[in-house]
């Protein structure tokens, strides 16, 4: 498999049509502009991170993405058409779908029972098919993670890493397309890191799309290929992770500075 975490993207130009879009977003709380007049986009294949201080507003702004808080303005394009997304529900006949940094896991379940939590198979009789949603639990996860065999393992008892594996197949078993990822390595040590980065690869490799929400400077620079940085609910930019230092993007999240930007008149 190729690692396309570390290739060069090529040009927006050169790419078609974004798999998501979102422009002109505006969300005010009262008279608290959360998120006000962001656009940013997203092809497939590609990770983007949505990076910014406590208060940025980039959780706001993946909450109009996933049906959690509709936009006051502004338009969603999937694939380049306009759609409406008023609740989850919407969103997920969309593609879309949030893997969540406390994961929303059943603790006291296995692997096949929280892939199919809420969307259980039945038989024709009406009771659970433990068999089917077995059978399909393994495949999907022989797609993501071929060294995943905890199947019938109560979720508690997973690593960190393995617990990733399971909400993330709990969205791709349900074609999703654009995945959003709140903190996906936050409290994870060095191997279980790893495993998600993994992860995060063969999605990629699959064509998936991922907003990434993270804090940690060194996370987005292994996972993410473009980063956007907000503050005060406002873009200060995009940028190519190949074309700027840490240190450049930490001073768009810290002060809105531009990369080159040295602040002389």
């Amino acid at each position: 498999m190729t690692d396309t975490s570390t290739a060069t993207q090529p040009a927006a130009a050169d790419r078609g049509v974004p798999l998501c879009e979102l422009r002109d977003i505006k969300v005010a709380f009262g008279g608290l502009h959360a998120v006000d007049g962001v656009t940013i986009d997203m092809y497939a294949g590609e990770v983007v991170a949505l990076v910014g201080g406590n208060g940025a507003g980039k959780s706001t702004l993946m909450h109009t993405l996933s049906g959690a808080h509709p936009a006051d303005s502004g338009e969603i394009r999937i694939n380049g058409d306009l759609v409406t997304i008023h609740n989850p529900r919407d969103a997920r006949e969309y593609g879309v779908e949030v893997i969540y940094q406390k994961l929303a896991l059943a603790d006291n379940m296995d692997a096949a029972a929280n892939v199919f939590l809420g969307r259980e198979l039945r038989s024709r009789t009406g009771s659970l098919d433990d068999e089917a949603m077995d059978s399909a639990t393994q495949r999907v996860m022989q797609r993501l993670n071929p060294r995943f065999k905890n199947l019938k393992t109560a979720v508690r008892s997973l690593s960190g890493g393995q617990r990733q594996s399971v909400a993330i197949a709990r969205a791709v078993h349900f074609n999703a397309r654009i995945l959003i990822m709140d903190e996906p390595t936050a409290a994870l040590g060095p191997a279980e890191t790893a495993q998600v980065r993994e992860l995060i690869t063969q999605l990629k490799a699959e064509g998936i799309g991922i907003f990434l929400i993270s804090h940690d400077i060194h996370d987005v620079f292994d996972l993410a290929d473009r980063i956007t940085v907000m503050l005060q609910g406002k873009l200060v930019g995009t940028v190519n992770k190949h074309d700027v230092t840490k240190d450049d993007v930490l001073a768009m999240i810290i002060a809105g500075k531009q990369p080159g930007d040295n602040g002389s008149e």
